[in-house]
């Protein structure tokens, strides 16, 4: 009986965590492009998750920029670039320090995403016993990402 109760936890618990990482990508990358300016840049709508309305804009800038470096986007108007900045399997690992530290709550993400559309519809707040959902759009400057990517050695 034990080998069958550790045969099925061998089983399940693998498949359980697919589908906790599954979720967790959807609801960390809710992104979703509006367009793409002439400079290159690409207008995004973007959600981040936090405890506070503060915390989660901060979140949405942040997963904004790195749906651009490590995921591409994918959803909403045609013309926005699907291919990420950074194409090396496994780089997020292999320049941990160095991402973590671009990444950080002063770091320089904050370069390259504007700060949200004040526009009429632009933006929303959503507060649930788990915390804040906050929906905004911002514009990420993906020329210039690129090019301090390629000058950090990051990419070729």
């Amino acid at each position: 009986m034990k080998n069958i109760l550790i045969a099925l936890l061998g089983v399940f618990l693998p498949i359980s965590g697919l589908f906790a990482q599954g979720y967790a990508q959807d609801v960390e990358f809710d992104v979703h492009c509006l367009g793409v300016e002439l400079d290159g840049s690409q207008t995004l709508r973007v959600s981040g998750y936090g405890k506070n309305k503060s915390d989660a804009k901060e979140q949405a800038k942040k997963n904004a920029v790195w749906a651009v470096v490590f995921c591409g986007i994918r959803e909403g108007a045609d013309g926005c670039n699907t291919v990420p900045l950074v194409t090396e399997v496994n780089a997020r690992e292999r320049y941990e320090d160095y991402f973590n530290a671009f990444f950080s709550d002063k770091g320089a993400y904050k370069e390259y995403v504007s700060n949200e559309d004040y526009k009429k519809g632009s933006k929303s707040y959503v507060k649930s016993k788990l915390g804040a959902k906050y929906t905004v759009t911002v514009r990420v400057l993906r020329p210039q990402l690129k090019t301090r990517l390629k000058a950090d050695g990051i990419i070729k």
